[in-house]
């Protein structure tokens, strides 16, 4: 194509701009050849026009299409060059906070400054066993793809981390050795991989420290090998350093640190441990305050010191030599403050002795004080003749102490390293290695010295490793798609390298200077100049003679000669090391012993295990060999022997860019990007896929991408690559610009995006028609729509027209009639008026004249009345007049004859005859009366004295039974008197009736307004609307608000909340068996090794070696009984193989069983005294009766009284469920308010109580029945009695009887009542003996209680923790005992049986020989007889569902029935047969009551199964058909174990087949741990088959064919993890996977509710793995993709409704998924979609549905990008929720399994045993 067909009208380009690097601009001008601008226009809108050279002719870049802006690989993008590669790293960093992007084999990494949640051990499983161009790129993907071809190929790996200080390069490879630490595991030690990181903490304390680009930066390189076995599993590590920057620990720059370790022990100085350092802040210390400040924000020194002694203690370093390493490290502080005082002008130096810090530090690394002041001064001369002691200036003092400190710290870490790689060393066989390079990159500064040389000097030795890496690669992938392979021009610094280290290069000619004896830095630089004026890499500055230019591959660099000669040398002079050999501390001495063979590598040679290596290129020789081992020399052959390293190992690169030096966070600055991507290599990648063909389409993407741009006729072709082949020769004319592979076709740079253009034409051509189509469609839609409205609006106004003129005439018509009617009102109401004036009128006149004729009659009345009166008054008064004269006249007459009587009979009494006769017969009366008085004394002191002796008695009887009725009955109120207590019980029912009576009619009141006030409201909000109708949806949930019923809500949310916290503690539990079996397994695993290596020919396997899977399952039937004593136990346990757990475990089990026994006998025990207690008061009541009448009278009383409160009570309940009943059902025809809820529920809770009191009313009138007629048949025989002793003749008195035979009978009759009388003495003897006992008992357990009270009071003033502490050792003494003093009865009670069982088979044996004795009968008719019998016995007796065998049988059995058994075999029969046969064997060892039996068949049963589930650990057919028997051996347990709570649903036939003897409850649950560990078994295999389908199947598969498209891809989806022949599968395939699990267990009689909890288990599964790829992939994120998964989606879930799994929670489990896929289908705009987003994605959290936005990737042009403000919006709006940080889903979680009780309605007598089964030697019985 030429450059006119690219450079047109709205074509897209990059300029140069000086502050952004590149800048883009639009075309707005074709361009034509020859013309000398091209015309721009910039995105500000500015036009622009750019020069172009005649000559040159050359154009801007070409910018790609907005489709492959945002490429995971920057060689997926059509047009490779440098601003492409900017600006689509500036996208992704920026827009999508993507940190990490492939080009080519290179993962480019940008340090983000900010901590990102995507290294979390989820996002690691998520990335294992993936292929590296599956998932976003990521650190992982690369170690994934190093430890997959490590596996796959068996080669060595190499991962190179490289880049500026502070780009991020240890965090990388730190985040690398986490990867494999993780995936790869142990397989020796345990802890190996955690030895491997926690190297980490050290290697920064000791290596790394702050610069001026980085807060924490590597100032070593260091090479990380870690090493794998043939499994693959880590078994060890070896780590080399290279050129550790030791100049740092005399000397920092500004705003720069010492290293981390210094800072870190100056902060834990306060320690007590460190007191003896003498340690203050860094601030008062030489050596750390020279850069400034000594702090770095947001770090604590005195934590990170904690984590690294953590980290020296992890890696086997002794606690003393710890203090060692901190010693000299402060011995080093200390010499940096030496103080050096000058002497003699100048020429010598001194230290004075007295120098605090000189002690410090001799007595830290216990060297001679005198000797090291005298030779940090002074210096030896040796010459061939003599020996010279030398004084030193100041300056060489200060450098010979700074040489000193330098040495010290690389001898010491040099130490730290060698004890690193002894810790991580291994004596397994390495079988291969992955190296993690984590090296410095390249430097430039304004001053460049012999440390920015070296590191230069290594990144051209990688650079040109990388090249040719590349190279290779290139020509590997040419070569095997069959491509022309032409040769590639690229940059080659072999010059460079040349310059740097060949013959008389500059190293060499740097240590030839070193020999000299006076060489000097500017002699060097002027042999350089000398040497290397004409070489091309090679320059002088103009302005300098001691400085030289290199140009490197990156940038050319000026090097500083000064320091070059002294930094080479690395002079310590020798009498000072001789000091510190001779140390009083071991390790100080260690460090210096070999000083001569040390390396500037810590890698021990005689520990690393040889790498056979073969260079890539010869090695260069050094140019003499008598050279002196000089720093350059030294770093020469260590660079030598890791790239040889690296060239015998597959590399992986990692190139960390730093984005801007401000450290902020997400902020992107083109200008040091640019400079770092030209530095690392990444633009020379670029460069040299470019030059090739670096896009690479598969056929089939090609095909589906470009099918638009193919003709009809071509697609009829079933060939698709002769289609494409046709296709692109007629749209590219130039042959050269593609070539077709066997599998893929290459193009040139740019073709692609022309492709991408004639598609967007294509496609635009076509939209345009479409939307011609469409608007001419709905403007003719449009105008019928107007015309209509028209002709309708006409129709209309005519009609309004009429009817206005019809108006018109009517009210016209009825204005004229309304003005008549007025007129004819107004006349008649003035005729009224003057009509009602006359009647008025007259009517007053008339009664003026009546009102005046009356008042004269009612004078006169009142006239003649006065005089009456008058009259009347007069006569009256002359009357009393008179009656009063008469009265007086009377009294005087009367007084007057009194007098005279009265003085008559005072003369008559004055005689004594008179006296006389009045004292007649006074004296006899007297004399009775004081008789009479005495009598009376007498009576009343005899009846006083038993008066007080009845009552003392009855006072202490009622003391008695009062304390009684306290002590026993206070939960009981009112028993005292009963009759009384149920009548005022009664009364208050009747009281409480009557209130509940009027609450509910208060309710019903109530209920009816609020009903009515509803019923108007919803009237109301019925009639919004429907004139509302646009807002139908507000109202709706407004409505719905309104109606919501907050009760049933919060009821909801604490049953959600039970039901979680239920889920949790039971997965908690499931755990706990999920880690029990993993640890038997793993014992199991470890005891077969130890037996395969122990066992010699011919050896014979014995019970001590047995599988765990048979001791473990022991643990509940080990007892005494077995073992007979506690002293044989121990030796027992050990042959078995079991723990201690399983006895604790049984000890526990049996202790818990025995406390429930003892419970329920102390409740036995208390009704029994209860009822002595009522039986001993009833002789006392009926002693104190003693009127038989009386008592009938009371017992006539009574049993009214007790039918009247029955009936009472009957009345009262059927009252009470009536009212229940009615409020029930009103409160359930209408719930909407929150008040009748409420209120129906407290009346609901009364009613309750108020039933719970009449049922205890109704008892204690059952009891008070049974006393009444207790006490009624008492007074019949009392009766009986007394009529016996007052009668004078016998019952049978008619008959004659002689007198000597009814003396006879009473002789005998009193001989029979003294029987009786004595047997009731005994009785009542006995019974006082049992009451006592039970008081004894009850006075200990009060006793007992009131210690506990106690204790408990004591234990609550503690602290809770001291409080649980407290109960447990109590709780654990008490069992204790309780299990000694059971062990000893158990010990008895066994000896007991085995003395019974032996006196048992001496009388069999005697019976039987007594039988065989009498057994006389002839040979033939005891056969004959012993057939009929049998016949008899087979005709008679039927099938008891149990089935006997012999002991010697169970083996076989067990072989029969579980471990050779096939699913297959019993597929024919009733579902779970094994189980049932099992349970009918064991169902005959409970008949025959063999506890031996049971016991060893449940324990052989539970190893077996354990045994054939370990050999068929991946056979889902069978691992559920051992669930599904296991469980149904559980439930038979269950069913006929004699427990009411599961015989609910038994017919009488199956209670037959109830177990007798023997309580399993154990062994149930022993077999319900079996049933977790083999659930989650069947969940693994089940997880397992679908793993590795599902993202195939739901993402990738297209179910609807045509809809998604395929975008250009990269170079990763061509890497070498792709494996060949890679199947991909469908949505059917998965479909008919789930359709076989399920038939599977549907057939083998699983539980429906475990095959639902299987099935939610796996769609939970499925939705997190799909979910989580979702998550790291932008290729499907998409709107075609969610398209095509809520299409998947919807077919699962359509399988699940046809399964009848609704209520499993399947479908809830894919929630998330849905609204993933609904969240790519949706707009994605305005604030109004960011609304609807976050209220439908309520399942995805904060973080998934940013991430989604983020990955967003439009298919076609036409779709549009998510914007970054959108993606802001969107987390505004999802601030309030409290999500979990997580990212990914744990597609590791399990559900708890909650496994029902599933009663078999089989019997065991109807079930028939197969002869497949071979069980012949099964008796039924």
């Amino acid at each position: 194509m030429s450059a006119s067909e690219l450079y047109t009208k709205y074509t897209r380009v990059w300029i140069p701009d000086p502050d952004e690097v590149w800048r883009s601009a639009e075309v707005i001008k074709d361009y034509k050849v020859g013309d000398k601008s091209l015309h721009l226009k910039l995105e500000d809108e500015t036009l622009y026009e750019y020069p172009i050279d005649p000559q040159g002719n050359e154009l801007p870049f070409l910018r790609n299409p907005d489709i492959l802006v945002g490429e995971n690989d920057l060689t997926a993008l059509s047009y490779l060059h440098e601003p492409a590669v900017l600006h689509n790293l500036k996208v992704r960093f920026i827009e999508s906070n993507h940190i990490y992007t492939y080009c080519g084999i290179v993962l480019v990494a940008i340090n983000p400054y900010e901590q990102l949640p995507i290294y979390g051990q989820d996002v690691i499983y998520a990335y294992s066993g993936q292929n590296m161009g599956d998932m976003d790129p990521h650190i992982f993907a690369v170690a994934e793809e190093a430890y997959k071809q490590m596996a796959r190929d068996e080669k060595n790996q190499s991962i190179i981390v490289s880049g500026e200080s502070g780009a991020g390069k240890t965090v990388s490879a730190k985040y690398a050795m986490r990867f494999f630490a993780t995936v790869g595991g142990s397989a020796s030690e345990p802890n190996i991989e955690t030895k491997v990181l926690s190297s980490i903490p050290v290697m920064e304390a000791i290596g790394n420290a702050k610069t001026t680009r980085n807060d924490n930066s590597s100032r070593f390189g260091k090479y990380i090998q870690i090493g794998f076995d043939k499994g693959y599993r880590i078994i060890g590590a070896n780590m080399r350093t290279y050129l550790l920057e030791k100049s740092r620990v005399v000397f920092q720059a500004e705003d720069e640190r010492n290293y981390h370790i210094f800072y870190q022990l100056c902060a834990s100085a306060s320690l007590p441990e460190f007191k003896d350092l003498g340690l203050t802040c860094a601030e008062d210390y030489f050596y750390t305050s020279q850069g400034g400040d000594t702090s770095i924000d947001g770090v604590d020194d005195a934590d990170d010191f904690e984590k690294t002694r953590h980290a020296f203690t992890l890696l086997g370093v002794k606690e003393s030599h710890q203090m060692t390493i901190f010693r000299i490290i402060a011995a080093i502080l200390h010499l940096g403050n030496l103080e050096i005082r000058v002497e003699r002008d100048g020429d010598a130096c001194s230290i004075l002795s007295e120098d605090n810090h000189l002690n410090s530090f001799c007595s830290l690394l216990g060297v001679e004080h005198s000797q090291m002041e005298h030779w940090l001064c002074h210096r030896k001369l040796v010459t061939r003749a003599e020996t010279y002691v030398k004084s030193m200036s100041l300056q060489q003092v200060v450098n010979a102490r700074n040489a000193l400190a330098k040495h010290i710290y690389a001898q010491l870490f040099r130490w730290i390293m060698q004890h690193i790689n002894k810790s991580l060393h291994t004596t397994i066989k390495q079988h291969s290695f992955i190296g993690v390079l984590d090296i410095y990159g390249f430097e430039t500064f304004e001053v460049n010295s012999f440390e920015q040389f070296c590191i230069n000097y290594a990144n051209e030795k990688l650079q040109q490793q990388f090249n040719l890496h590349v190279f290779k690669l290139e020509q590997e992938e040419y070569m095997k798609e069959g491509i022309p392979w032409t040769l590639i021009d690229f940059y080659d610094n072999q010059p460079c390298i040349d310059l740097i280290e060949a013959k008389l290069g500059i190293l060499d000619l740097l240590d030839e200077e070193c020999k000299v004896p006076k060489g000097t830095d500017q002699n060097w630089a002027q042999k350089l100049y000398d040497r290397h004026a004409n070489s091309q890499h090679f320059q002088k500055p103009r302005m300098s003679n001691t400085s030289f230019i290199v140009l490197h591959f990156a940038d050319k660099v000026e090097y500083q000669s000064e320091g070059f000669l002294e930094k080479n040398r690395d002079t310590v002079y020798e009498e000072q090391i001789n000091i510190l050999k001779a140390s009083k501390y071991q390790m100080v001495a260690d460090l210096f012993q070999d000083e001569k063979d040390a390396a500037s590598t810590t890698s021990v040679r005689k520990e690393i295990p040889k790498v056979s290596v073969r260079s890539a290129r010869p090695a260069i020789k050094a140019a003499n060999k008598e050279h002196k081992k000089t720093v350059g020399h030294q770093f020469r052959n260590s660079l030598h022997l890791l790239m040889e390293t690296l060239n015998a190992t597959t590399p992986h690169y990692v190139r960390c860019i730093k984005p801007n030096d401000e450290k902020l966070s997400f902020k992107f600055d083109s200008k040091r990007v640019v400079q770092q991507l030209r530095a690392c290599g990444v633009l020379e990648t670029i460069r040299i896929s470019a030059a090739g063909f670096p896009s690479r389409w598969s056929y089939h993407d090609f095909f589906n991408r470009y099918r638009v741009l193919m003709k009809k006729r071509d697609l009829c072709n079933s060939d698709k690559k002769q289609i494409c082949q046709t296709l692109l020769e007629d749209l590219i004319k130039d042959p050269d610009k593609f070539h077709f592979g066997r599998t893929k076709i290459f193009f040139r740079a740019g073709q692609v995006a022309y492709l991408e253009k004639l598609r967007a034409d294509k496609f635009r051509a076509a939209t345009i028609m479409i939307q011609k189509t469409v608007r001419g469609w709905l403007q003719r839609v449009r105008y019928k729509k107007l015309r209509q409205a028209t002709v309708i609006i006409q129709c209309y106004v005519r009609g309004h027209l009429a009817r206005r003129l019809a108006e018109h005439l009517r009210r016209t018509r009825a204005a004229i009639i309304f003005q008549k009617q007025y007129r004819m009102l107004r006349t008649l109401q003035a005729y009224q008026r003057v009509r009602s004036a006359a009647i008025t009128i007259q009517a007053f006149a008339r009664g003026m004249i009546v009102r005046r004729i009356y008042h004269k009659i009612l004078v006169e009345h009142k006239a003649i009345t006065l005089q009456k009166y008058t009259r009347g008054w007069l006569a009256r008064t002359r009357f009393r007049r008179v009656r009063a004269a008469t009265i007086v006249l009377q009294c005087y007459y009367r007084r007057m004859k009194a007098r005279q009587q009265l003085k008559a009979l005072k003369i008559e009494a004055r005689s004594a005859e008179h006296l006389k006769k009045l004292n007649v017969g006074m004296e006899n009366k007297v004399v009775q009366l004081q008789r009479k008085i005495d009598e009376q004394n007498k009576e009343y002191k005899l009846l006083h004295e038993q008066l007080s002796t009845l009552t003392s008695a009855h006072s202490s009887e009622v003391e008695k039974l009062k304390k009684e009725l306290l002590r026993y009955q206070q939960s009981h109120q009112g028993d005292g008197n009963q009759l009384v207590s149920l009548q005022e019980e009664m009364e208050h029912l009747r009281l409480e009736l009557e209130k509940t009576h009027s609450e509910r009619k208060v309710m019903e009141d109530s209920y009816f307004k609020e009903k009515d006030l509803l019923r108007k409201h919803i009237f109301d909000l019925e009639e919004e609307n429907t004139f509302l109708k646009q807002e139908k949806e507000e109202l709706n949930s407004r409505i719905l608000c309104q109606s919501e019923d907050e009760f049933a809500r919060i009821a909801v949310e604490e049953n959600i909340q039970m039901k979680k916290e239920l889920e949790e503690e039971r997965a908690r539990y499931q755990n706990l068996v999920k880690e029990y079996s993993r640890l038997e397994q793993r014992y199991d695993n470890l005891r077969d090794e130890i037996t395969i290596m122990k066992q010699a020919p011919g050896h014979r396997r014995n019970p001590s070696n047995q599988s765990s899977l048979e001791s473990d399952s022991n643990y509940p039937s080990i007892s005494a009984s077995e073992i007979g004593d506690t002293e044989d136990i121990m030796p027992q346990v050990e042959e078995v193989g079991m723990e201690e757990a399983a006895m604790d475990m049984t000890l526990f089990l049996k202790l818990q069983k025995r406390v429930r026994e003892l419970e329920q006998e102390r409740k036995k025990l208390q009704t029994q005294l209860k009822k002595k207690e009522e039986e001993s008061k009833k002789p006392q009541v009926t002693e104190v009766k003693t009127e038989v009448t009386s008592e009938h009278e009371d017992f006539a009383y009574n049993s009214l009284k007790r039918q009247e409160l029955e009936s009472e009570n009957k009345k009262l309940k059927n009252e009470l469920n009536e009212l229940r009943k009615a409020i029930a059902d009103k409160a359930t025809q209408n719930n909407s308010s929150n008040d009748i809820q409420d209120s129906y529920n407290l009346l609901l809770n009364q009613l309750k109580l108020a039933n719970e009191e009449l049922e205890v009313r109704k008892e204690e009138v059952l009891i008070l029945r049974t006393q009444i007629m207790k006490a009624a048949q008492q007074k019949e025989i009392g009766k009986n009695v007394e009529s016996i002793a007052s009668d004078t003749r016998w019952p049978n008195s008619d008959k004659h009887i002689d007198q000597e035979d009814a003396i006879e009978a009473y002789q005998g009759m009193c001989k029979t009542n003294q029987l009786l009388e004595a047997q009731l003495q005994d009785q009542r003897r006995e019974h006082e003996e049992e009451v006592e006992d039970l008081k004894n008992q009850m006075d200990a357990m009060k006793e007992e209680m009131e210690k506990q009270q106690e204790s408990f009071l004591q234990t609550l003033q503690l602290s809770p923790e001291v409080q649980v502490e407290f109960g447990l050792q109590r709780e654990i003494t008490r069992l204790t005992n309780e299990n000694l003093d059971l062990k000893e009865l158990l010990e008895k009670l066994e000896k007991n049986e085995k003395k019974l069982k032996k006196e048992l088979k001496v009388y069999i044996k005697k019976v039987q020989d007594f039988q065989a004795f009498q057994t006389v009968v002839p040979a033939e008719r005891r056969q004959r007889e012993c057939h009929m019998q049998v016949a008899v016995q087979r005709k008679e007796k039927n099938f008891q569902g149990m089935l006997e065998y012999y002991k010697e049988d169970e083996p076989l059995l067990i072989q029969n029935l579980i471990t050779d058994l096939k699913p297959q075999a019993v597929s024919a029969t009733v579902p779970c047969l094994p189980a049932y046969i099992l349970y009918m064997c064991i169902r005959h060892a409970d008949y025959i009551n063999d506890d031996q039996k049971v016991h060893s068949l449940l324990t052989s049963t539970i190893n077996g199964i354990k045994r054939v589930l370990k050999k068929h650990s991946n056979d889902f057919e069978m691992t559920s058909f051992w669930l599904a028997n296991t469980r149904r051996l559980l439930h038979c347990l269950k069913q006929y174990s004699g427990d009411a709570g599961f015989m609910t649903q038994n017919t009488p036939k199956q209670n037959e087949h109830c177990l007798k003897n023997f309580d399993l409850t154990e062994y149930r649950q022993v077999l319900d741990h079996l049933s977790i560990q083999i659930y989650q078994q069947l969940i693994k295999i089940a997880e397992g088959t679908f793993h590795h389908m599902i993202v195939s199947a739901v993402l990738e598969n297209e179910s609807i064919q045509g809809l998604s498209g395929v975008k250009p891809m990269g170079y990763r989806n061509r890497s070498s993890s792709m494996a060949e022949g890679d199947s991909s599968y469908s949505l059917d395939e998965i479909i008919r996977q789930l359709n076989a699990f399920h038939t599977i267990m549907c057939d083998q009689g699983m539980d429906p509710e475990i095959v639902q909890q299987v099935f939610k288990q796996l769609f939970y599964m499925i939705n997190a793995v799909a979910l989580n790829n979702l998550l790291l992939r932008k290729d499907v994120c998409s709107w075609s993709t969610g398209m095509q998964l809520r299409f998947n989606i919807s077919q699962l879930e359509e399988w699940i409704r046809a399964k009848n799994l609704q209520e499993s929670g399947a479908a809830q489990t894919l929630e998330p998924l849905i609204q993933a896929a609904q969240l790519l289908q949706l707009k994605k705009k305005t604030s109004e979609d960011a609304e609807a987003i976050c209220s439908l994605c309520t399942s995805l959290t904060t973080q998934q549905i940013v991430k989604i936005l983020n990955l967003y990737t439009p298919v076609n042009e036409f779709e549009e990008r998510v914007t970054v403000a959108f993606i802001r919006d969107i987390q505004m709006h999802l601030q309030e929720r409290n999500d979990p940080p997580q990212l990914l889903l744990d597609f590791k979680h399990m559900f708890p399994v909650l496994f029902p009780f599933n009663p078999s309605s089989i019997t065991m007598d109807s079930i028939d045993l197969p002869a497949s089964l071979n069980l012949e030697f099964l008796n039924k019985v």
